[in-house]
């Protein structure tokens, strides 16, 4: 029977639709099936349960080759992304300067910042709101403090107290242990400037009880009797009641218009800010804010000025040329004239050496972040809720980016050498890079011109081993013979 004109019409109407949904869907599955090939499947292992590799990080971290528990995996999955399991969290491990350049330039965007679990608990938040929430809210906080203009009035202050320390623990002083004194004056320092505290007995209190913290800070989340994360939730506990203790008697002070001027430390500062809506911050937050930088910065710089001066004396004419450019800044000051912002900004080769002692002797092994949506990376799907965790060692040791990378030269951070983007990462990067670097920068720059131009000084262990844990270190605090140089 023949298909009438209407009817076969009718009939291609209904074949076509049903023929091009058909070719669409092969199409579409053939299009799946090569983006599921494209999207890897992530390498790595999550280890054993709860430890996860925690136990490996560490034993690297300790023995001063974390950037060997990078390149095992790197070398075993053929990736410089893959997957892991720390601190009791699955993790994604970024490490490259193409994983360094994403986290940096996506804040917000793809991933937010985030820490373990254990820093929460040491530093309390006062509210509910998402960790990134209170985290913004420190940055906010802290660039109030950090602003230049602020920074700028401290100089001559960390002057001042740096030249008492040296007179009062060096001076008259055959032999000294670097790392002591080092010490007591950045708690010296920072109970000054960020509290407005001078009494001996409150310095020593807030150094033990921060060493306590540190010691815990970045630990399996063990919370019993007698474990160092107990230890430093302890102290935590202690030192946070110090300082509101403090604040009450700091409120009094502020609300006398008469003393109000005299009021300098970073403490008061922040009492008298207001929030986007005209609101006082917490005094919870401020007194958990601070004491989270100081656990940073007692840490971090520690290590890095021990390990300057340990460098000066093993690298004679790096020493040589360190004095140089700091007796020619001395040559330009009064007597008894303190340094000024403008004296820091001249000392372009003593802070080559700071860069170099940073990254050979990296304080900060990284940081973390959690993605908070799925995005792709170099082929790999990374599902929102991931924890991400780069680390600085990976680019700081690799001699791809620093040739001959165990090699002390400070002229690779000459201004006219280039230093691939994102490979020298000490402080971070983007919108979340260490708020305090200008203060690490201050500190250590005038403790260099005054050790350099006032002492000569030898190891008294020649070859004294390095501890790693939590910052670079030597193992004894690098005791040193003192000879003054004048």
């Amino acid at each position: 029977m023949e298909l009438s004109h209407s009817s076969f019409l009718l009939l291609l109407s209904l074949i076509i639709p049903a023929l091009v949904a058909l070719v669409f869907k092969l199409t579409m599955t053939k299009k799946m099936g090569s983006d599921l090939k494209k999207q890897r499947v992530l390498p790595g292992t999550t280890g054993w349960p709860i430890l996860g590799e925690t136990l490996d990080y560490y034993w690297k971290l300790g023995s001063g080759n974390l950037e060997k528990f990078v390149a095992d995996r790197v070398a075993k999955y053929s990736s410089k992304v893959f997957k892991t399991s720390l601190l009791g969290d699955p993790m994604v491990v970024l490490c490259s300067p193409e994983g360094n350049k994403f986290l940096f330039a996506n804040e917000l965007k793809h991933v937010k910042f985030w820490w373990p679990g254990t820093l929460n608990k040491i530093f309390p938040k006062t509210d509910k709101k998402p960790s990134h929430d209170h985290s913004n809210k420190l940055r906010n906080l802290l660039q109030v403090i950090f602003k230049s203009d602020v920074l700028r009035t401290y100089v001559g202050t960390i002057d001042r107290l740096t030249k008492r320390h040296l007179e009062s623990h060096w001076d008259s002083k055959q032999e000294v242990v670097v790392g002591h004194m080092v010490t007591k004056l950045l708690f010296t320092l920072a109970c000054n400037i960020f509290y407005g505290i001078d009494d001996p007995q409150k310095i020593e209190m807030f150094a033990k009880g921060m060493k306590n913290i540190e010691s815990g800070v970045i630990r399996l989340p063990f919370d019993f009797p007698g474990t160092a994360f107990r230890r430093a939730i302890k102290s935590s506990k202690a030192l946070l009641k110090e300082v509101e203790a403090i604040m009450e008697q700091r409120k009094i002070e502020l609300s006398d218009s008469g003393r109000r001027p005299l009021l300098k430390d970073f403490m008061s500062y922040l009492m008298m800010e207001r929030d986007e809506n005209g609101e006082p911050f917490k005094d919870e937050d401020i007194s958990s804010h601070l004491l989270g930088l100081l656990l940073a910065s007692s840490t971090s710089m520690h290590s890095t000025m021990t390990n300057v001066i340990k460098c000066l004396s093993e690298f004679p004419d790096v020493y040589a040329s360190v004095l140089e450019e700091q007796n020619d800044i001395l040559a330009g000051k009064g007597q008894d004239e303190l340094l000024c912002w403008e004296d820091l900004r001249k000392m372009k080769y003593s802070w080559n050496v700071v860069s170099e002692v940073l990254r050979i002797f990296t304080p900060n092994t990284g940081s973390f972040r959690e993605a908070i949506t799925d995005f792709n990376f170099q082929g790999y799907t990374i599902p929102k809720g991931s924890k991400i965790h780069w680390m600085s060692y990976a680019t700081h040791k690799d001699p791809n980016y620093f040739p001959e990378p165990k090699k002390f030269d400070p002229s690779r951070f000459q201004e006219n050498r280039f230093i691939a983007p994102f490979t020298f990462v000490p402080f971070g990067g983007g919108p979340r890079m260490c708020p305090g670097i200008e203060y690490a920068r201050l500190v250590i720059l005038v403790f260099m011109h005054n050790v350099v131009t006032k002492f000569r000084w030898e190891k008294k262990i020649a070859h004294e081993e390095m501890v790693y844990y939590p910052a670079p270190k030597p193992v004894n605090e690098l005791p040193v013979l003192l000879r003054p140089r004048h």
